[in-house]
């Protein structure tokens, strides 16, 4: 079975071709098929997911998955949330933060910046990564599969750790005594939140789907 994945990224890709083999599914990235970046406008990560699966899936005729991930952070509210990729610039727009820092900063160096600057005075760091997964079998598909994996930190006051990417640097996994940053790939490949929600994507297309 072919899927299309509603996303332009070769190693989220990659990972979830790896956590779903087996089942006889194929991911292809909508690139590939000439599909363009669908809008993302909404506050929730189950909408953005459904408008990226229905996007790619209306463009291809094929069944579609989507995901779409971000840090929450329970002392402001639930954000960054969906905006978590562009936290600085967004609210750079908005003037809640000179935009020239973002600007001099990569887009990751001035997130973090400024998540640490949010949370400089506050004492609750608990924070979770979040992903959606979406399956459709159609653009119109009125029973879309929806698997939702979060994986469970605290944010630091300084940043440790080399590898990762995005926050991985704050988010300490008391589980693990370390930053996402500070673990190894395959550890993190295996227990973070998008392998979480893979997994019950992956229960789900074997029930619903019979895969």
């Amino acid at each position: 079975m072919k899927l299309v994945l509603a996303s332009n990224n070769a190693k989220k890709l990659a990972e979830l071709q790896a956590l779903f083999d087996g089942l006889g599914v194929e991911l292809v990235r909508q690139g590939e098929l000439g599909v363009s970046e669908a809008e993302e406008p909404h506050v929730t990560f189950i909408e953005n997911a459904l408008a990226k699966a229905r996007h790619a899936s209306a463009a291809t005729g094929l069944p579609a998955i989507a995901d779409d991930s971000g840090l929450c952070v329970d002392a402001l509210g639930g954000m960054p949330g969906v905006i978590s990729a562009n936290y600085a610039t967004v609210l750079a727009r908005a003037g809640v933060t000179p935009e020239r820092e973002a600007e001099r900063a990569t887009q990751d160096e001035a997130n973090n910046a400024l998540l640490l600057e949010k949370l400089r005075d506050v004492d609750d760091r608990r924070a979770c990564f979040m992903c959606t997964l979406m399956a459709i079998r159609s653009a119109d598909d009125p029973q879309p599969l929806v698997a939702m994996g979060r994986w469970n930190g605290e944010i630091l006051r300084a940043r440790e750790g080399e590898g990762g990417f995005g926050y991985d640097p704050l988010m300490f996994i008391p589980a693990f005594g370390a930053t996402v940053a500070s673990l190894s790939k395959e550890v993190k490949n295996a227990h973070s939140h998008r392998a979480i929600a893979a997994a019950q994507m992956r229960q789900l297309m074997q029930q619903a789907w019979h895969l």
